[in-house]
Formats: C-alpha cells, sequence, structure tokens
C-alpha cells in the first residue's frame, strides 16, 4: 500500500492534521476517567454536590470538545479518502490506456473493470480509516497505558502484559484471512466476466434458453465467494471475543487486586474506578484496531492488485521524434513477419512477405484462423511482429511516435463498436477539425447517406450504448464512415461489411475505390465475391501465405483460393473467368 501513497500528496494538510485532530479528541477521552476519579474520591466522598457539578460540566465540555474535534477529522478523512480515489482511479484508467493489446489481453477487461471500481472503492475506505483511527486507537491503548502507571505501577503491570497477548491475536487472525481476501477479490473478477457476458450476451442467451445455465453459473461462483468469504469472517469474528476474554481477565485482575490496595491504603476507590475505566478504553480502542485490521487485509489484497496493474508496462511504445518517410516506397511491407500471441511457441503468423503500393486495394482471404484480422492487426502496431519487420512508406512501424502511425490508418474492426452520443460525436473521433461536409462525403461512401438523412435529428441524432438502437448493417456503415471521415492514408476493413446485403456491399466497394484513389485499401472478408476485384488478393492457411496475385491468376495457381471460389460460385462460373482469362 505504501506505494500508492504518493496520491494523498495534494491532500498532505488532511493527512498531518486529521489525526491531529482525532489524538486531541483522544487526550480528551484520557482525562475523563481522571475526572471521574476525581469526582469520586473527592465529590462523592465528601457529599460535595457542589464540586460533583463542577466537574460534571467539566466532562460535558470534554466531550462537546472531543466530538467537535471528531467531526474536523471525520470532514478531512472524507475529502482526502475521496480525493485519493480519484485520483488513483485517474491514474489507473490513463495506465491501461498506455497499455498495449498484450498487457490488456492478460488482465482481463473484467479484472480490468473490478480493479478499477471494488478495488479501489475498498482502498478509499483504508485510507479514510487510516486518518481517523490508524493513530487514534494505538494512542488510546499506549496513553492509557502509560496513565496506568501514573495511577499504580504494579497494577499496571497488568495492562504491559495485556497488549503483548492482543498483538499476536491480531497478527494471527491477519496472517490467516489475507489469503482468503485475495482469492475473494479474484472471485469478484470472475462475477464481472459471468456478469458481462451475460448482459452484452442476453440476447444469444434467451434464444438459447440458457437463463437456466447461466443463473447456476453466477449462483456457484457466488457460494464459492460466499465461503471464502465466511472462513474469512469466521477467523476475524475471533478478535472481538478473544481480546473481550484478555481484556475482562484484566479488569478481574484489576478489579481483586486494587481492592487489595484500597483496603491497605495505596490506592483509592475513584483510582481503581479510573484504572478499569482505562481497561475499557483498551477494550473498545481494540475492538477498533480488530475491525482495522479486517479493512487493511482487505486493502492490502486490493492495493497488491492495483499495483500489479501499474507494474505492467506497455509492450508497444513510440518513438518521441516524428518519423521521415519516403514517399517513393511502398505503403505498406511486410517482411519476414512471423508473431505469435503472448511469446507462444505456435506462431499465428509465419514468414509473412508482401507489399502494397499506394492507391492499391488489397484482398485477404482465408478459412477461420488463418490469421488474417492477426495480420492486419500488426499494421497499426496493435502487437509487436516477433521476427521480421513491418514498413509503412519506408519507415519501420516501430520507428513512429505512435499517434503518428495510427493517425495514417483506418481501422474497421470486425465487431462493429459505438459509443453512446450522438452521430456526429461518433463519427469526429478521428479529429475534432472534421467538418459536417467531410462528414456527410464519408457517409454517402459509406453507403450511410441515406438513413442518416432519412431521421428526423440526421447528424444528432442519439446513439445508444453499443448502437443497440441500430441494426447490424447501420452500426457497420457508420464505422466504416467513422474511419473515413479522418481521410487515413491506409483503410482496413476488417470483414467489416458482414452484415450488408451483397447489393450494398459492392456499391460500398465500388464508391471507396472511386472517391479515396490515394487510398491503400486493405479489404478482409470471407466472401471471395467480395475480394475479386481487389488489386492484390493475399490468400492464407493456418498463417502462412498460400499464394497471392489477382482473382485470375489466383484461380489459376492456387488450389486453397480455388476451393474457397467452389464453395461459393459454381464450378460453370469459374471456368468462364478461368477462360476469359486465357482468351
Amino acid at each position: 500500500m505504501l506505494k500508492l501513497a504518493r496520491y494523498l500528496k495534494k491532500y498532505r494538510k488532511n493527512v498531518i492534521l486529521g489525526p491531529i485532530f482525532k489524538l486531541t479528541e483522544a487526550v480528551f477521552e484520557l482525562i475523563v476517567p481522571l475526572v471521574m476519579a476525581q469526582i469520586i474520591d473527592v465529590g462523592i466522598y465528601n457529599g460535595d454536590s457542589g464540586y460533583v457539578i463542577r466537574m460534571g460540566i467539566v466532562l460535558v465540555v470534554l466531550g462537546v470538545c472531543g466530538l467537535g474535534f471528531a467531526l474536523i477529522c471525520q470532514y478531512m478523512a472524507s475529502v482526502a479518502s475521496q480525493g485519493f480515489g480519484t485520483e488513483l482511479r485517474r491514474e489507473l484508467y490513463h495506465h491501461i490506456n498506455t497499455l498495449s493489446h498484450k498487457e490488456i489481453d492478460a488482465f482481463g477487461t473484467a479484472s480490468l473493470i473490478t480493479r478499477l471500481t471494488s478495488d479501489i472503492n475498498q482502498l478509499q475506505v483504508a485510507v479514510a480509516m487510516l486518518i481517523r483511527l490508524v493513530v487514534r486507537a494505538p494512542f488510546l491503548v499506549i496513553g492509557a497505558t502509560v496513565m496506568a502507571f501514573m495511577i499504580d505501577f504494579r497494577l499496571a503491570l497488568i495492562f504491559a502484559a495485556v497488549i503483548p497477548l492482543v498483538a499476536l491475536v491480531l497478527w494471527l487472525v491477519m496472517s490467516k484471512t489475507i489469503p482468503f481476501y485475495k482469492t475473494i477479490q479474484k472471485k469478484l473478477d470472475k462475477t464481472s466476466l459471468i456478469a458481462r457476458e451475460n448482459l452484452v450476451g442476453a440476447r444469444v442467451v434467451r434464444a438459447f434458453s440458457k437463463q437456466n445455465y447461466e443463473q447456476e453459473r453466477f449462483k456457484d461462483n457466488a457460494e464459492e465467494i460466499e465461503k471464502a468469504a465466511v472462513r474469512a469472517g469466521k477467523i476475524s469474528a475471533l478478535l472481538s471475543p478473544m481480546n473481550s476474554i484478555i481484556l475482562n481477565l484484566a479488569i478481574v485482575a484489576v478489579i481483586w487486586f486494587g481492592g487489595f490496595s484500597v483496603n491497605a491504603g495505596g490506592l483509592t476507590q475513584g483510582e481503581v474506578i479510573a484504572l478499569v475505566n482505562y481497561l475499557n478504553q483498551i477494550l473498545l480502542a481494540l475492538v477498533v484496531v480488530a475491525n482495522l485490521v479486517v479493512i487493511f487485509t482487505k486493502a492490502s489484497a486490493c492495493a497488491a492488485r492495483v499495483n500489479e496493474v501499474f507494474d505492467a508496462k506497455p509492450s508497444v511504445t513510440g518513438k518521441k521524434q516524428a518519423a521521415k518517410e519516403n514517399s517513393s516506397s511502398p505503403a505498406v511491407e511486410f517482411d519476414s513477419v512471423s508473431f505469435a500471441y503472448h511469446d507462444n511457441a505456435e506462431y499465428a503468423l509465419k514468414n509473412i512477405t508482401f507489399t502494397a503500393q499506394r492507391g492499391e486495394t488489397i484482398g485477404i482471404i482465408g478459412g477461420t484462423g488463418s490469421g488474417k484480422s492477426t495480420l492486419v492487426n500488426l499494421i497499426p502496431r496493435f502487437y509487436n511482429v516477433n521476427k521480421g519487420s513491418i514498413k509503412i512508406n519506408g519507415v519501420n512501424v516501430k520507428e513512429y511516435p505512435l499517434e503518428q502511425l495510427r493517425s495514417k490508418i483506418g481501422v474497421v474492426p470486425q465487431k462493429a463498436v459505438l459509443f453512446s452520443g450522438t452521430v456526429k460525436d461518433n463519427l469526429k473521433w478521428g479529429g475534432d477539425d472534421i467538418t459536417d461536409e467531410e462528414i456527410y462525403k464519408a457517409l454517402d461512401i459509406a453507403q450511410a447517406l441515406d438513413f442518416i438523412s432519412n431521421s428526423p435529428q440526421k447528424l444528432d441524432g442519439e446513439i445508444l450504448q453499443g448502437g443497440k438502437n441500430l441494426s447490424g448493417g447501420q452500426k457497420q456503415r457508420l464505422t466504416i464512415a467513422r474511419a473515413l471521415a479522418a481521410n487515413p492514408e491506409i483503410l482496413i476493413l476488417d470483414d467489416s461489411a458482414s452484415a450488408l446485403d451483397y447489393a450494398t456491399d459492392s456499391k460500398l466497394r465500388t464508391a471507396i475505390k472511386e472517391s479515396c484513389k490515394n487510398m491503400t485499401v486493405f479489404i478482409i472478408s470471407q466472401r471471395a465475391n467480395t475480394v475479386k476485384s481487389a488489386d492484390k488478393i493475399i490468400v492464407l492457411d493456418d498463417g502462412s501465405v498460400e499464394g497471392i496475385g489477382t482473382h485470375k491468376e489466383l484461380l489459376q495457381t492456387c488450389p486453397d483460393y480455388c476451393r474457397i471460389c467452389l464453395s461459393q460460385f459454381s464450378a460453370e462460373e469459374l471456368e468462364k473467368e478461368i477462360n476469359g482469362d486465357e482468351e
């Protein structure tokens, strides 16, 4: 947790003054038993009601002042803990956004969400308790012990014997419960994952009538959390009774031996009562300490998880100086590129070599799992290649600042992702300086102009979270328009027309070819009809290039491409195309 203390720098005043006010309140609390002793030994013993009233007023003043200081401390603790949580959450979110796909894949979306929310909330509670009670509770224990020694040295030895016993109990409980709280936080990650999958895939769950199965899956995970929490709770529950037993035995000893001292004239009755009150203060303080142990044990597990994210360094980092490009070089060049996810021994791509000139359309086709999306994800450098190099305009992608590199590339992912807001908000992701005219042009090319123009609010129309108020084809066309609006040098369409009918798909490809002549376009598709008109087609199979060429060239030279085409066209159609080429 000490690693995260830097987020309290802005609230140094609160962290320092808060405990001081709380200590002042504790001082007043330590004075109370002495005042009570005086009331008994002087006021009641002598029958002086005036003295009892005066001392009673002193007790009220001490209580009111203590309450005032406690409220000030509470306010400072609230400001500091909430500020700490805000700073930490903002910094963690910023750090997550610097991580590459590799690190995000390793943590998982559900786990990162839990760390941003639940874990940081637990740390906020710990900070508030740190300011309010961490200093006060030990001070009361030590202060009460010191006051006991001032009253009677021999009886105070009982206090000195009690404190190590209680400390031992606290250490045993803390050491046993930390593993359980770590387990609970991991199970909370799984809870987030199950809930996320269920809510995002609600239609699929209902379509297959899997509600009961999902409920059981959630219930099983919740029961695992319950078991871990109960086991931790059982151990933590031993704190209060064990401390109570130790301290109540100490009270019995004080009263027992104190009674002999009173009879012998060594102590007064008021002083014995004061000693008992100090033991009660210690008991109450140790109950607080017991609760703090639970809170800080949880916080320790949460801090470790947050620090784990901070300790993760992005595997993809860009240069600071802008790259100098060569206008005569190919737009994109793959040179013997091999890539494996998470440094696995098995490569997802093997020895890929090809070039794409400016203005060319490159089609990429292959079976499921052949590496098509992996290949295009390497162009904007979402991942680093393991072997070989990728160059854009003659410059290795590793030599670019990431912002410069990705400003050249428009990516339309397989899954159409839109954000809550207006149509215009979504289409201006490529830059705030994009004009309405450029947006309408992009919508026209993406075949989305009709349904946007026909809507009453046009560009100001609201898009719900994830584009839930749009059809699959509408979402895909808007994501294509979003990429086109930024006017990139390289456009990547990763199977982004799968929800479009053949006529709209054809119009889209024709519009891109006519309106974006200087743009290098990569089209990934399962449809041979979509890529057949490309200037160059790359056929992938199990991460390897099986053929590169035009549609007609590949029909004559690449068996894999022929098999794909035969699954989508008739043999007569393909034969005509081959014969037509020969003629």
